[in-house]
């Protein structure tokens, strides 16, 4: 265990030195994908990729701690992952309360702040309490803030915060000529949180997947074979290598 973490502390230190403190991706967000393939895979269920999946949310959030990324948004649970089977959603609701309650003290000892994008009123409420109770714990930290997409979608996202906008200019609170992105982005789940620098999506999968959309229009993207359980730190440093080694002209050309 110490080798592996003198490793990857090295690695990190080199990354680092490479590219520059300023260079790292203050945000990087996950498609965390292929639990159930992975599971398959070993004769196992669904529930048992879902239960490895997690162990993998646990070494990058440490992983990215370390290195300094300042944001990790985790595509935890999807507007449409509600049309699974209803003994699926029930164990992923299960596991998911149940991980936070596991891991809610390392949180505040590594200095994490927890934080949900999306629909959050969808969650059930006894597995609703359990994030705010953590939510509330860590609301004070100030390293890196793990950001997990809760009945996330992002149309609905979209729609979501246009009705908002929409509202908010019947009341006078908003002119709608000055409207800009800006403004805009004021509206939305993340409002408040920096777009994604960098967005991986492993398992071998080519698609956003209505994850993020207003928020990646400039975000690198990195993609990868590796099944979610089988991602480790090494597999995020890799991404973040590959980011380090690309130009951001955001549409502009260098001179």
């Amino acid at each position: 265990m110490v080798e592996v973490q003198t490793k990857h502390a090295e690695r990190i230190a080199r990354l680092k030195a490479a590219g520059g403190v300023d260079k790292i991706p203050a945000h990087v967000a996950i498609i965390m994908d292929g639990n159930g393939r992975w599971a398959g895979a070993r004769g196992l269920q669904r529930k048992d990729g879902h239960e490895a999946g997690v162990k993998a949310v646990k070494r990058v959030v440490q992983v990215a701690s370390e290195l300094g990324v300042k944001y990790l948004t985790l595509f935890t649970f999807s507007q449409e992952n509600w049309k699974r089977p209803k003994e699926e959603v029930e164990a992923l609701m299960s596991l998911l309360s149940r991980s936070t309650l596991q891991e809610i003290d390392d949180l505040v000892r590594n200095n994490v702040r927890l934080i949900v994008t999306g629909r959050f009123q969808d969650i059930p409420y006894i597995r609703r309490k359990v994030l705010q109770d953590a939510i509330r714990r860590t609301a004070s930290n100030d390293g890196l803030t793990l950001n997990l997409a809760l009945s996330y979608g992002g149309r609905v996202e979209i729609l979501d915060a246009v009705k908002a906008l929409c509202k908010a200019a019947l009341d006078g609170k908003v002119d709608i000529d000055q409207l800009d992105e800006s403004k805009f982005s004021e509206f939305l789940y993340t409002a408040g949180l920096p777009d994604p620098d960098l967005l991986i999506r492993t398992s071998g999968e080519r698609r956003l997947s209505n994850f993020l959309l207003w928020q990646t229009s400039y975000t690198e993207l990195y993609l990868t074979d590796t099944l979610w359980p089988d991602f480790g730190e090494d597999e995020f440093l890799d991404g973040v290598e590959d980011y380090l080694g690309r130009e951001r002209r955001f549409g502009k050309v260098t001179s």
